[in-house]
């Protein structure tokens, strides 16, 4: 599983954050979505590649985020 936020849309309501904690963070800086480092995808905040057991929180934060910025991709 991938998962990438388009960080240009979010509206930092924290949603993804409350619902993965382990997976989602707040960016100091501008208050937006990212992905905590451990779990980042070539750096990148906006894209990551949870563990097996952060799966199921990060596909019900997508799915809850109100904004619908969260894509997940199973590939």
């Amino acid at each position: 599983m991938k998962v990438s936020i388009d960080r240009g849309t979010c509206v930092s309501c924290g949603s993804c954050w409350d619902t993965c904690p382990g997976f989602f963070e707040q960016n100091p800086d501008d208050s937006f979505s990212q992905v905590i480092e451990v779990y980042r995808l070539g750096g990148n905040i906006a894209a990551g590649q949870p563990s097996a057991g952060l799966e199921p929180c990060a596909q019900d934060a997508a799915d809850l985020c109100p904004v619908q910025v969260i894509s997940i991709d199973y590939e």
